[in-house]
């Protein structure tokens, strides 16, 4: 069997594996030492030992830990409540006021957590009650905690964009300025609709309740005060550091942890308890996204060895014989597909490098391919039949509501996602007219590590000057 042949075997054998319900990580290891060995022989485990040096040694994913943490101090700080009554009273006066807030407080905290599970799971534990309880259609409510829970993908500071920065060997500052107006222009279309919705049909989202309704404006202001800004003005400093270059995400994801911290303890929330479990759950995560990607490091990197990445590129290129508008449907239509069995981390990690040496061939900018990947990737939280946020609700709900209530829900703001990439396409400077105004096209911000990662993905070819073992 010749290598190329071999190579997609071993793709098409992942993929089958995956959707059995083995562990992702542990099958990327497992394949890519596995046919790797059928190529390399004994060679592949100094790949499988390099690699994993290369993860942890990797400074750009330092600040992945960092934002996991900041994230989970900030969630047990009982921020989350105050924050959502401050926002429903600053929007009483619009139509569907509740579920507006539902969705001021996901884009706010989500940007705050990144992690659509907690932010999906909390809201549905705090919001999704409070809009069943004002008469809102169980649908709808469930559209908008689903939605709004998945924003912290898309939002910087993304932990999505550190890993595909990583991975396409771009900056993950470029990437945070280039996300920043897609990323609210996302969450301002799901409000539009949601306000439209309300007004047309008033039935579906009902007003508030007349004590919140007349509430004085002391009372809101105190409220924001108190809940509101100082938590927007720790996201502020920190994606202000970063955008601004006074900082590297890593550093400012520092200062963002321990101004989370600071947060808890001026709310009187933190408690060594609380403060244990956030570094529990930070080394779990972060155990997680470091198994993944050397998992998908030793896998791409076999893959391409073998000539995988040649054979896909060929059939691309030369068979297909795509413009660029046809492959850029192409790839989001598969990683649309994909977003259904899989989670975004192995989409990030596993299939986007196949498409990245392909970039260059349509004059795509990676970074745009980026957004337009985060963008995406919203939908693989709300499309049946793997709708993971619909599944964290689920779990969270009233036993009344059904899942397919739940799934009928999203589908309206899956709709907005796809508009909002058609967007992005027609109008790409939406994405790309920060990062070329704050950086142009000139080097890395101040203190921006250099590209970890050799652009188009991880091969092995690229490594054998590193390995002894080869020459």
């Amino acid at each position: 069997m010749s290598d190329p042949i071999l190579g997609m075997v071993m793709l098409g054998s992942f993929i089958l594996i995956v959707l059995l319900g083995f562990p992702v990580a542990f099958t990327l290891m497992a394949m890519g030492v596995g046919f790797g060995y059928l190529s390399l022989e004994a060679r592949v485990f100094d790949l499988l030992v390099q690699r994993t040096y290369a993860v942890m040694a990797n400074d750009v994913l330092i600040s992945v830990p960092l934002f996991v943490f900041m994230g989970y101090v900030i969630e047990r700080a009982n921020i989350l409540d105050r924050l959502f009554h401050a926002l429903q009273l600053a929007s009483r006066n619009l139509p569907g006021a509740l579920a507006v807030a539902t969705l001021l407080t996901c884009a706010l905290f989500a940007t705050a957590t990144g992690i659509v599970g907690a932010v999906v799971t909390l809201m549905g534990l705090l919001a999704y009650p409070a809009m069943l309880r004002a008469g809102y259609d169980a649908r709808l409510a469930s559209g908008i905690t689903c939605a709004g829970g998945c924003l912290g993908i898309l939002i910087p500071p993304s932990i999505m964009f550190i890993l595909y920065g990583a991975t396409a060997g771009v900056s993950v500052v470029k990437l945070y300025a280039a996300a920043f107006i897609p990323g609210f222009l996302l969450a301002g279309l799901y409000m539009v609709y949601t306000i439209g919705l309300a007004t047309l049909r008033p039935s579906m989202a009902p007003k508030l309740p007349a004590h919140m309704a007349t509430a004085s404006g002391a009372q809101v202001v105190w409220a924001l005060l108190t809940s509101f800004f100082p938590l927007a003005a720790l996201i502020a400093a920190v994606l202000g550091a970063i955008l601004a270059g006074l900082a590297t995400p890593s550093e400012a994801a520092a200062m963002g942890s321990l101004g989370a911290i600071l947060l808890a303890l001026a709310y009187r929330a933190l408690t060594f308890a609380k403060l244990k479990e956030s570094v529990f759950l930070t080394a779990r995560t972060t155990a997680m996204v470091c198994w993944l990607f050397i998992g998908a490091y030793v896998f791409t990197s076999v893959f391409g060895w073998l000539g995988g990445h040649h054979v896909i590129e060929t059939w691309i290129v030369e068979h297909l014989n795509l413009s660029s508008l046809g492959f850029m449907i192409l790839a989001q239509v598969v990683i649309f597909l994909l977003g259904w069995p899989l989670e975004w981390s192995e989409i990030v990690l596993i299939f986007v490098p196949i498409f990245l040496p392909l970039l260059d061939n349509f004059g795509i900018d990676p970074i745009f391919f980026g957004v337009l990947v985060g963008l995406n990737l919203q939908t693989s939280f709300m499309t049946p039949p793997v709708a993971m946020a619909a599944y964290y609700l689920k779990g969270v709900a009233p036993p009344q509501v059904r899942i397919q209530q739940i799934f009928a829900g999203c589908l309206p703001f899956v709709g907005i996602v796809i508009l909002s990439m058609t967007l992005l396409y027609v109008f790409p400077h939406l994405a790309l007219w920060l990062p070329d105004y704050l950086y142009g096209t000139a080097a890395l911000p101040a203190g921006e590590p250099v590209d970890a990662i050799p652009e188009g993905g991880f091969r092995v070819d690229d490594l054998v000057p590193a390995l002894p073992s080869f020459d």
